[in-house]
């Protein structure tokens, strides 16, 4: 069979809001299989597939697609709602949609970059891994060996969008605090700030003037 032919079984849609920030609603890995389950399903046109449908399609028992559905229940991301058929009949459906406002909540806190001085948006950060937040936030962390809070990832998305700072020299900042044990963005800011003062702009000029002041 060709790729042409897996085509005819058609494609799920995803957010990649979702499949980039599910961890940081305390989402499994489990869980979002049962998740993209339940949204291939729907998408199909069954909205309460049976938990022996689900399992068919994973490696997950039976057992285990009752409980991760019951916890996502329990943790307000899923919800069994009544609808009715075009015949006029009553029953169950799966709804995402609280799963899917606490990720618009969560983006909104953490991911929408905004200028205050501006009042405004300034960009949006719709990449998976390759977007400079989502790299510069988890070098930080791998770095303090902690997780940021929203307002410090709020800090760093400030450093690229309002001040301009290239990923490059964040990362260079963040090296010279861990140099000097100085595990926070204030620091971090600080060598950025000096650096500005500078007038350095590019990685060459930062090492440069890092070798002379050493």
């Amino acid at each position: 069979m060709e790729f042409k032919d897996y085509r005819a079984l058609g494609f799920t849609t995803l957010q990649n809001g979702l499949i980039a920030y599910y961890s940081r609603l305390g989402i499994s890995d489990a869980e979002l299989i049962v998740i993209i389950q339940l949204e291939a399903f729907s998408q199909r046109g069954e909205s309460f597939p049976s938990n022996e449908k689900i399992a068919a399609n994973t490696n997950l028992s039976v057992s285990d697609v009752g409980n991760l559905i019951q916890r996502l229940i329990e943790r307000n991301y899923l919800t069994i709602e009544q609808m009715t058929d075009s015949q006029d009949k009553i029953g169950n459906k799966y709804s995402l949609n609280k799963l899917y406002n606490a990720l618009d909540h969560y983006l909104d806190q953490n991911v929408l970059i905004k200028d205050k001085k501006k009042d405004k948006t300034v960009s949006v950060v719709d990449d998976l891994e390759n977007n400079p937040l989502n790299y510069l936030s988890r070098k930080v962390e791998v770095e303090f060996g902690r997780y940021l809070s929203p307002i410090e990832r709020e800090e760093i998305a400030q450093w690229l969008s309002v001040d301009h700072y290239t990923p490059e020299i964040i990362e260079l900042a963040l090296r010279e605090a861990v140099l000097s044990q100085a595990y926070s963005l204030k620091y971090i800011d600080r060598v950025l700030l000096n650096w500005q003062r500078h007038n350095l702009k590019t990685t060459d000029e930062v090492e440069r003037f890092l070798k002379r002041n050493r």
